[in-house]
């Protein structure tokens, strides 16, 4: 598995929040904005071979690992397969007036945030994927006020795309790829309406999604979901979600896309202490993908995954203050 050094990983990540901020904006004057639907999707993909849509060029140039967190990842976040099961993304975070900043992982935390492009509180939600599992995400899903689902990826080293994948995506109110749930390689999509019932949207490499799978109801119980990536070591993606009690569970990833998760789990109590739970996978290099927390003072919380079940985290430790400024984060 290579490596992206800070530098060209930093490049790449700016291009990509530019290039998804200009198309996004360049498609909202030309009216792409489509009104809600029953089932937000984009044209038929029954007739499309997925190896056609292969991207062969890579997100940034690969080198050598340029720190110790990315050797220890090297060793030890690769699958029997050769895929990482819990990639490192970086931090972004949206602040009020949205402006958009990110920060990498730096083993304990996060670097120092840098400012990438202004504009972004259009969007409602953003997630990134690794769509080559190699560990770093190469591509982008941004969901706007207007119910558009966007997604960007590399064009080329210097160069990023953005297509519309679909309109009428408001209809839902939570939208979230944790990774691959249904056995393929890509990312795949999980979206839950105002009704409480989850769906589930299988991806190509080109971002462009399948029909949706109605996969059951009750999830509007839950006020915060989040995962990236495998959490118990199982090789499957995974999810935890919080109950308006603040009771957090535990959803093992079965790799069935028809039923992508196993009855849940609990967790534990007290986490209404937090009012925002995300992942961007694995932040201290150990391969196993962790959960970030705010507090409602804006103290960002990591709590480190230990890849046991039903008990995946370490003891909280906190990474950084003042996060409260975001009103977006991924």
């Amino acid at each position: 598995m290579g490596f992206r050094s800070g530098r060209k990983r930093g490049r790449a990540l700016t291009q990509i929040a530019t290039a998804t901020l200009a198309a996004t904006l360049l498609g909202a004057m030309g009216g792409t904005a489509a009104a809600d639907s029953p089932a937000p999707v984009p044209a038929p993909l029954q007739n499309i071979q997925p190896q056609t849509l292969k991207l062969t060029v890579p997100w940034a140039g690969k080198g050598k690992a340029p720190n110790a967190l990315q050797s220890r990842m090297a060793a030890t976040a690769l699958s029997t397969s050769g895929a990482v099961n819990a990639p490192s993304f970086h931090f972004s975070g949206v602040m009020g007036n949205g402006d958009l900043y990110q920060q990498l992982p730096s083993g304990n935390g996060f670097e120092p945030r840098t400012r990438v492009a202004p504009g972004w509180d259009i969007f409602k939600a953003a997630q990134n994927v690794d769509r080559d599992k190699d560990g770093f995400a190469d591509g982008l899903y941004t969901w706007d006020g207007d119910g558009n689902l966007r997604f960007t990826s590399p064009k080329n080293d210097f160069e990023t795309e953005t297509s519309l994948i679909g309109g009428g995506w408001n209809i839902y109110d939570k939208v979230l790829s944790p990774g691959d749930l249904g056995g393929n390689p890509e990312s795949d999509i999980m979206a839950i309406d105002k009704a409480g019932m989850m769906y589930v949207y299988l991806s190509y490499s080109d971002g462009r999604l399948t029909g949706r799978t109605e996969i059951g109801g009750g999830w509007d119980q839950y006020t915060q979901i989040a995962g990236q990536g495998d959490l118990t070591g199982d090789g499957k993606a995974e999810i935890v979600a919080r109950d308006k009690s603040g009771v957090l569970w535990l959803y093992k990833g079965t790799g069935n896309w028809k039923a992508p998760f196993e009855p849940r789990q609990k967790i534990g109590s007290g986490w209404n202490a937090y009012d925002y739970l995300l992942s961007t996978g694995d932040v201290n290099g150990d391969g196993k993908t962790d959960l970030l927390a705010r507090t409602t003072s804006g103290d960002l919380i990591l709590y480190k995954g230990n890849g046991n079940t039903p008990d995946p985290f370490d003891k909280p430790v906190k990474v950084g203050w003042s996060y409260g400024a975001y009103q977006l984060m991924f």
